[in-house]
């Protein structure tokens, strides 16, 4: 099973590392998904995560207060708006957009009302 633990460790991690460069996705919802699977795995990886200089002040945030900081959330608002203007102009189906829509914008009240580190 800490196989597999670490399996979904790295898959997180890799699609963090990924959303560093791609605004569309997320850097640190993969990282405490990347926190949790390590604690499951390797407890070399865990703590090298929850001790990295960039990762891990939100990591703590959130496994303390669940709490995101302000900067990460206007990160995310501004790439959340980003994704959904690219859906709109490249076309896609209404539905579609509404949707994306409907789901882009719960993520932003679940972020937005999250409390501040």
């Amino acid at each position: 099973m800490r196989l597999i633990w670490l399996i979904f460790g790295l898959v997180s991690l890799a699609l963090g590392v990924i959303g560093i460069l791609l605004p569309i996705l997320p850097t640190v919802p993969f990282m405490l998904l990347s926190a949790f699977f390590f604690s499951k795995s390797s407890e070399r990886l865990h703590h090298w995560l929850i001790t990295h200089p960039k990762f891990g002040p939100s990591i703590e945030d959130w496994q303390r207060n669940g709490a995101i900081n302000r900067r990460i959330k206007w990160y995310s608002t501004v790439s959340i708006v980003a994704a959904y203007g690219l859906s709109f102009a490249f076309g896609f189906q209404p539905i579609i957009l509404i949707l994306q829509g409907f789901i882009l914008g719960a993520v932003l009240v679940f972020i937005w009302t999250r409390p501040e580190a």
